[in-house]
């Protein structure tokens, strides 16, 4: 296993993180992404942390907060030292009925920390959450509130999730500005499928050291190798009950023809190379797995031994570039001559001028 720091902290995390929304499944959505019990999800986080894994992802809204109380209670079972995990839990989804029992307010950010506490049976958290873009609570209530919990111990280090890049900066000068706690992380979609946020996210995220926790790296399953131009549907797929992330499905069937091959190269899956790509773009930190059994797990867990080819690396960025758009395609049209020596025939000329004043 491999560790970063959690964008511009010394905190280590593995660069493979295990997300828990497959545990208990309740009702709704959640039994359909998965339903491991308590047997399966101690077996599961001892697989990971077996493999080097020290970096567990939830949140409270996951089966209503039944992933939370069974990842607590996998660590209570197997015996797993506090200090040797980093556990990250997000908030701001409904969780009951009332008007504030949602969104990025200080009174629901204080009352949902309190109940993952008590869930995940913990006196703090190590990375706490926004889990979406509030758009009515100010970035500045939000961010004075994760900076007090900071301050009382209750948790460490602070990020958001879905999030777009203005407000994202917004909340970074707050910070800044305000000497308060800053976001550490973004929790996003990104994979070899969906490259959106490349277009204003990651030079966000790389002039401001903010670390990238990737969800849903195989697109909800359409990269694992199920799917393929001429089996859009497979049985026993989660993507084919629950269409999500949203994906431009014939991009995707090109660039499978390009995977399928490397994979057969490295005789591996194409859902190991899917993430291998991930890993070996330098703006992400960690990338988050679900697994409904172990071993999912284990062929997640060997994608960060495989060493893809600046060739095979090219072969896939073309093939899965994102497709111009503005100001995207006047930028660099505009840039093509900016150290053309051309250019500075016009300095050259303006010295000679001052000579001979």
């Amino acid at each position: 296993m491999q560790y970063k720091t959690l964008g511009d902290t010394g905190l280590l995390v593995s660069t493979l993180c295990f997300g828990a929304m497959t545990f208990h499944g309740g009702s709704g959505l959640f039994k359909m992404i998965g339903d491991s019990d308590q047997t399966e999800a101690d077996e599961l986080v001892k697989s990971c942390i077996n493999s080097g894994i020290n970096f567990f992802d939830t949140a409270d809204v996951y089966s209503e907060g039944h992933s939370e109380e069974m990842l607590g209670r996998a660590f209570k079972n197997l015996g797993i030292a506090r200090k040797d995990i980093i556990v990250a839990t997000k908030c701001y989804g409904r969780v009951g009925p009332g008007h504030n029992d949602i969104g990025a307010s200080r009174k629901h950010i204080i009352e949902s920390v309190e109940a993952s506490l008590r869930r995940l049976n913990t006196d703090y958290i190590d990375l706490y959450q926004i889990h979406a873009n509030d758009y009515i609570t100010p970035v500045e209530e939000t961010l004075r509130t994760l900076d007090t919990l900071v301050n009382q111990g209750k948790i460490r280090y602070i990020g958001c999730s879905n999030w777009p890049a203005w407000r994202l900066q917004r909340a970074l000068d707050v910070s800044e500005f305000k000497n308060l706690a800053r976001f550490d992380t973004l929790q996003a979609y990104y994979s070899i499928a969906g490259r959106d946020l490349e277009r204003e996210l990651v030079p966000l995220m790389e002039n401001s050291k903010t670390g990238l926790l990737v969800w849903s790296p195989l697109a909800g399953g359409l990269l694992s190798g199920k799917f393929s131009r001429n089996n859009q549907k497979p049985a026993n797929s989660r993507r084919s009950e629950f269409d999500f992330p949203l994906v431009d499905k014939e991009r995707t069937w090109k660039i499978l023809d390009v995977m399928n091959p490397i994979a057969k190269e490295h005789n591996c899956s194409v859902a190991r190379i899917a993430l291998a790509w991930l890993l070996a773009k330098p703006v992400v930190t960690s990338v988050i797995i679900g697994a409904r059994n172990s071993q999912q797990l284990e062929d997640n867990y060997a994608s960060v031994d495989i060493a893809l080819s600046q060739q095979q690396l090219k072969s896939l960025d073309e093939v899965s570039t994102l497709p111009p758009e503005y100001p995207g395609w006047m930028i660099p049209f505009q840039a093509s001559d900016r150290l053309d020596p051309a250019v500075n025939r016009f300095a050259n000329l303006k010295e000679e001028f001052a000579t001979v004043k």
